[in-house]
């Protein structure tokens, strides 16, 4: 057992301990070397006489297993491939089980996937009970499911309603919640650092394994498929072909590749790419105690910073403090946080109606009005109270950055960060830069959004940046089809059947119209005809005079009930509306039509962005649509769904819009290029 890269063998008395640590990684997978090294390994144990149990542990706090390892599972070439990988991995799994030696599972971390696989294999489980362990199979979340054995072995330590929850469902629980579920036979308790909690979880799980020798743990309560199992062995074998096979069939699927091909921009978008910090960040202020303000305080007073909340109201900051204090008193009720970490968390944050201690501020979060005067003003102001290494973000979703900073004696420290409502459950960070913009100044508001938790894409300064030119697109296309009598409900039914998140005429209702006819209106002076023409223009603004601005004013594409939120029905405002400006159409627009229309409007503008350096790469815009506007994971973001469709056939899908419907379905000219070309936007 010399030469091994990727595990460490130690021994106490008859026990082995092999601790998984994985070369050059930050997180143990179940790699092709991993694998190679641990099977040989396992195998001279088994056979040791001198060995009388083994326990298995991670040498990186943090992480027991994180899973498979997804490049390994990308280069699976065919179906068989991935068969076989499924049938070795059961394999090994069932030698691990049917060990005639105690195997003990000392768990510190994340334990997924093929990690939560190994685990259940074990003969017995200790886990250490921290917020860092997690049990799940999130392999769910990309098309596939657990292909070593692990929809068996949850199903036999389950009930039933628990195992398809964790299958189906592909979340996380904490080590609390899996021993409650009987996934874990005894919890340890956190004492103190990672590296003492690390040697205490050792210590404990060698002393369980001493004891095991003596005695065998007793049977689990199984649940109900497992009784069925012991009297019937064969269906174990069943159970095993039939995920083998359907794990093969699901990795061979596009929407699989699509959604591996987002787990991997995902996984980009957690990456600070433009340095390391040359000032730490202490103390932050958001100017602006609104929705997406207190939000922007929300995600960050748990996070280690200090945080000041100013407006120049007190009832401004009364609101936003309510909106804080009720969302974490809401983690309380769910358990995931304490009584006294609760009271720790707010105590980072300050509210204030002066300048005063801005001074102190590193880096200063703007989320007032959407008006070019009034963020130019307050840039002005703050400019003469803050230090000279401080930033200035700016929350907007459509002012150019450049002109905000344009009478700024500092533009090389001004940066947009444009945040989602609700902050604190829409995980996309759009980072706006221009020009003038340092790479100090982009890795210090990346370090900010990365630490509050979020994905980020950084784009470049430019008409609507990017997801806000999207929704203005897809928007202005869903106003067109309202025009010609679609009802919301149609574009609902049909967009969530594309695999959009919501239905796009609720999230223009959620959004707010009144805010996407503001964008609509300063994009159409800068794109004209080629995003919309006057007679839509003309409803989006009946629209604003019948205080028509969804959700929050309880009307707009639906009524929405006082009592009940979730209750809606179609607007019956919008005949009237469209009376003056409908087009009267013989054609029956089917679905896959109103999907077309919508989704070419969203696929050529975000070419176009790629094509105007508005994005840098595919993976950005894709990160970007999916998470930010909804689109369909399943199909990868638009790039990747282009790609998977075909350019040419999206060119050609375009051109006969174009015939119908008119010039704003004009393909860009980056796509007429690919597609002549046959090139794709992924190699």
């Amino acid at each position: 057992m010399t030469d091994l890269k990727n595990l460490t063998i130690n021994y106490d008395d008859c026990i082995a301990i092999v601790e998984f640590n994985q070369e050059n990684a930050k997180v143990n997978t179940l790699s092709e070397g991993m694998m190679n090294e641990f099977v040989p390994v396992f195998d001279q144990l088994q056979n040791n006489d001198n060995i009388k149990g083994i326990v298995v542990i991670s040498a990186k706090p943090g992480s027991f297993i994180a899973g498979a390892d997804i490049n390994m599972l990308e280069s699976a070439q065919s179906r068989d491939e991935l068969y076989k990988m499924s049938r070795n991995g059961q394999d090994i799994m069932n030698r691990i089980e049917q060990s005639p030696k105690p195997i003990i599972a000392a768990i510190a971390g994340s334990c997924l996937g093929g990690g939560f696989e190994i685990a259940l294999a074990c003969h017995y489980r200790i886990a250490l009970n921290d917020k860092q362990t997690k049990f799940g199979v999130p392999e769910v979340k990309l098309g596939l499911l657990p292909g070593a054995g692990g929809t068996q072995r949850l199903l036999q330590n389950l009930l039933l309603p628990d195992a398809l929850d964790l299958l189906l469902t592909g979340r996380e629980i904490q080590a609390k919640k899996a021993k409650t579920m009987g996934l874990v036979d005894i919890l340890v308790q956190s004492i103190g650092t990672d590296l003492e909690n690390m040697e205490y979880l050792y210590s404990f799980a060698v002393q369980k394994a001493k004891q095991l020798i003596v005695q065998r743990p007793s049977k689990r309560q199984y649940g109900l498929i497992e009784s069925l199992i012991q009297t019937f062995k064969i269906l174990n074998g069943a159970g095993l072909n039939a995920e083998a096979e359907a794990f093969a069939d699901l990795g061979m699927t596009n929407e699989s590749k699509a959604l591996i091909s987002l787990f991997h921009g995902r996984t980009e978008c957690k990456k600070n790419k433009f340095g390391k910090l040359n000032r730490e960040i202490k103390t932050i202020a958001i100017i602006g105690a609104s929705v997406i303000g207190a939000g922007i305080a929300h995600v960050s007073i748990d996070k280690g910073l200090q945080v000041i909340l100013y407006d120049t109201t007190e009832h401004a900051l009364s609101r936003g403090q309510l909106q804080i204090t009720k969302g974490y008193q809401n983690y309380i009720k769910r358990n995931r946080i304490t009584h006294t970490e609760y009271k720790q968390i707010l105590s980072n944050l300050n509210y204030q109606r002066t300048f005063d201690n801005l001074y102190k501020c590193d880096i200063i979060i703007e989320s007032l009005y959407e008006d070019l005067k009034v963020k130019q003003n307050i840039l002005d102001k703050l400019e003469q109270h803050i230090s000279e290494h401080c930033i200035f973000a700016s929350n907007t979703y459509t002012i150019s950055i450049h002109d905000i900073a344009s009478n700024s004696q500092r533009p090389d420290k001004i940066i947009g960060m444009h945040y989602f409502s609700p902050v604190d459950k829409v995980e996309l960070l759009e980072i706006i830069r221009t020009k003038q913009t340092s790479d100090e100044t982009i890795c210090s508001a990346v370090h900010i959004g990365l630490k509050q938790g979020k994905i980020i894409i950084v784009v470049n300064d430019g008409p609507g940046f990017y997801t806000t030119r999207l929704l203005a697109f897809i928007s202005v296309e869903i106003f067109y089809l309202l025009n010609e009598g679609l009802s919301p409900k149609d574009i609902d039914k049909a967009t969530k059947s594309f695999g959009f998140h919501v239905g796009l005429a609720t999230l223009l209702d959620e959004f707010g119209i009144d805010i996407i006819a503001n964008i609509v209106f300063h994009l159409q002076t800068i794109f004209g005809e080629r995003l919309i023409d006057l007679s839509i223009i003309e409803l989006f603004r009946k629209f604003i005079r019948n205080y028509l601005f969804g959700k929050k004013s309880q009307q707009g594409l639906y009524i929405y009930s006082n009592d009940n939120h979730n209750k809606k029905e179609i607007n019956p405002k919008i005949k009237e509306l469209i009376k003056d400006t409908s087009i009267q159409t013989k054609e029956i627009l089917t679905m896959e039509d109103i999907q077309w229309r919508i989704c070419l409007r969203l696929l050529n503008e975000a070419a176009k962005c790629l094509e105007e350096n508005i994005i840098n790469s595919p993976t950005d815009g894709d990160v970007g649509a999916v998470f930010g506007l909804g689109f369909s994971p399943m199909k990868g973001g638009p790039f990747r769904f282009m790609d998977t469709y075909g350019i040419s056939k999206i060119v050609d899908l375009m051109n006969n819009y174009q015939l119908k419907h008119g010039d704003r379905f004009i393909p860009t000219q980056l796509l007429i290029n690919m597609s002549k070309e046959n090139k794709t936007f992924y190699s």
